[in-house]
Protein backbone atom coordinates (compact mmCIF):
# COMPACT_ATOMS: atom_id res chain seq x y z
CA UNK A 1 0.00 0.00 0.00
CA UNK A 2 1.10 3.51 -0.58
CA UNK A 3 1.12 6.27 2.01
CA UNK A 4 -2.21 7.43 0.58
CA UNK A 5 -4.14 4.54 2.15
CA UNK A 6 -7.72 5.48 2.98
CA UNK A 7 -8.15 6.74 6.57
CA UNK A 8 -11.11 4.40 7.18
CA UNK A 9 -8.67 1.48 7.24
CA UNK A 10 -7.38 2.81 10.57
CA UNK A 11 -10.80 2.11 12.11
CA UNK A 12 -10.33 -1.64 11.61
CA UNK A 13 -8.81 -3.58 14.52
CA UNK A 14 -6.18 -5.66 12.76
CA UNK A 15 -4.79 -8.71 14.58
CA UNK A 16 -1.11 -9.09 15.49
CA UNK A 17 -0.38 -10.35 11.96
CA UNK A 18 -2.12 -7.33 10.40
CA UNK A 19 -5.17 -9.35 9.33
CA UNK A 20 -8.92 -9.21 9.87
CA UNK A 21 -11.41 -12.05 9.27
CA UNK A 22 -13.72 -11.41 6.32
CA UNK A 23 -17.00 -13.25 5.86
CA UNK A 24 -18.52 -13.44 2.38
CA UNK A 25 -22.31 -13.49 2.43
CA UNK A 26 -24.61 -13.94 -0.57
CA UNK A 27 -26.11 -10.55 -1.42
CA UNK A 28 -29.53 -11.98 -2.32
CA UNK A 29 -30.04 -14.87 0.11
CA UNK A 30 -27.89 -13.86 3.09
CA UNK A 31 -26.22 -17.28 3.08
CA UNK A 32 -22.69 -17.39 4.48
CA UNK A 33 -20.44 -18.54 1.65
CA UNK A 34 -16.95 -18.46 3.12
CA UNK A 35 -14.51 -16.87 5.52
CA UNK A 36 -11.05 -15.69 4.60
CA UNK A 37 -8.50 -13.15 5.80
CA UNK A 38 -7.75 -9.63 4.60
CA UNK A 39 -4.84 -7.33 5.20
CA UNK A 40 -5.03 -3.56 4.70
CA UNK A 41 -4.18 -3.79 1.02
CA UNK A 42 -6.74 -6.53 0.34
CA UNK A 43 -9.53 -4.56 2.03
CA UNK A 44 -8.58 -1.33 0.27
CA UNK A 45 -8.47 -3.10 -3.13
CA UNK A 46 -11.80 -4.79 -2.45
CA UNK A 47 -13.43 -1.43 -1.71
CA UNK A 48 -11.80 0.17 -4.74
CA UNK A 49 -12.45 -2.61 -7.28
CA UNK A 50 -15.78 -3.93 -5.93
CA UNK A 51 -14.47 -7.48 -6.26
CA UNK A 52 -13.21 -9.54 -3.33
CA UNK A 53 -9.48 -9.64 -2.71
CA UNK A 54 -8.27 -11.65 0.28
CA UNK A 55 -4.91 -12.38 1.85
CA UNK A 56 -3.81 -16.01 1.58
CA UNK A 57 -1.95 -16.99 4.73
CA UNK A 58 -0.73 -20.25 3.15
CA UNK A 59 0.68 -18.42 0.11
CA UNK A 60 1.62 -15.26 2.05
CA UNK A 61 0.24 -13.00 -0.69
CA UNK A 62 -2.85 -11.25 -1.95
CA UNK A 63 -5.48 -13.61 -3.32
CA UNK A 64 -8.04 -12.12 -5.71
CA UNK A 65 -11.02 -14.46 -5.30
CA UNK A 66 -11.49 -16.39 -8.50
CA UNK A 67 -7.98 -15.81 -9.88
CA UNK A 68 -7.59 -19.52 -10.69
CA UNK A 69 -11.18 -20.79 -10.45
CA UNK A 70 -12.96 -17.94 -12.22
CA UNK A 71 -15.40 -17.78 -9.28
CA UNK A 72 -15.15 -14.04 -8.68
CA UNK A 73 -17.10 -12.29 -5.93
CA UNK A 74 -18.71 -9.00 -6.96
CA UNK A 75 -18.93 -6.88 -3.80
CA UNK A 76 -22.15 -4.95 -3.17
CA UNK A 77 -21.44 -3.76 0.37
CA UNK A 78 -18.75 -3.93 3.04
CA UNK A 79 -19.70 -3.89 6.73
CA UNK A 80 -17.58 -3.68 9.87
CA UNK A 81 -18.85 -5.23 13.13
CA UNK A 82 -19.32 -3.35 16.42
CA UNK A 83 -15.89 -4.34 17.74
CA UNK A 84 -14.32 -3.36 14.40
CA UNK A 85 -12.56 -6.74 14.16
CA UNK A 86 -14.65 -8.62 11.57
CA UNK A 87 -15.65 -7.59 8.06
CA UNK A 88 -18.68 -8.86 6.15
CA UNK A 89 -18.78 -8.64 2.38
CA UNK A 90 -22.18 -8.77 0.73
CA UNK A 91 -21.31 -10.46 -2.57
CA UNK A 92 -22.68 -11.81 -5.80
CA UNK A 93 -20.85 -15.11 -6.26
CA UNK A 94 -20.21 -15.42 -9.97
CA UNK A 95 -20.46 -19.03 -11.10
CA UNK A 96 -22.36 -19.98 -7.94
CA UNK A 97 -19.36 -21.71 -6.33
CA UNK A 98 -17.46 -20.13 -3.42
CA UNK A 99 -15.70 -23.20 -2.00
CA UNK A 100 -12.55 -24.80 -3.39
CA UNK A 101 -14.32 -28.16 -2.94
CA UNK A 102 -16.74 -27.17 -5.76
CA UNK A 103 -19.66 -26.34 -3.46
CA UNK A 104 -21.76 -23.20 -3.20
CA UNK A 105 -20.57 -22.56 0.37
CA UNK A 106 -17.56 -23.58 2.45
CA UNK A 107 -20.01 -24.32 5.27
CA UNK A 108 -21.34 -27.60 3.92
CA UNK A 109 -20.86 -29.81 7.00
CA UNK A 110 -23.35 -30.18 9.86
CA UNK A 111 -22.61 -31.65 13.27
CA UNK A 112 -24.93 -34.64 13.50
CA UNK A 113 -24.83 -37.00 16.47
CA UNK A 114 -21.21 -36.19 17.26
CA UNK A 115 -19.94 -36.40 13.67
CA UNK A 116 -19.53 -33.97 10.80
CA UNK A 117 -21.81 -34.85 7.90
CA UNK A 118 -21.66 -33.28 4.44
CA UNK A 119 -25.08 -31.94 3.47
CA UNK A 120 -24.26 -29.90 0.36
CA UNK A 121 -23.62 -31.32 -3.10
CA UNK A 122 -20.45 -30.78 -5.09
CA UNK A 123 -21.58 -28.60 -8.00
CA UNK A 124 -18.36 -28.99 -9.97
CA UNK A 125 -15.45 -31.34 -9.46
CA UNK A 126 -12.43 -29.37 -8.17
CA UNK A 127 -10.27 -31.17 -10.77
CA UNK A 128 -12.40 -29.51 -13.46
CA UNK A 129 -12.05 -26.13 -11.75
CA UNK A 130 -8.33 -26.14 -10.96
CA UNK A 131 -7.02 -28.76 -13.36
Amino acid sequence: MTDSAPAWLDDVKWDAAGLVPAIAQDHNTGRILMMAWMDREALALTAQQHTAVYYSRSRARLWPKGESSGHVQKVHEIRLDCDADVVILSVEQLGGIACHTGRESCFYRVLDDGQWRSVEPVLKDPKDIYG
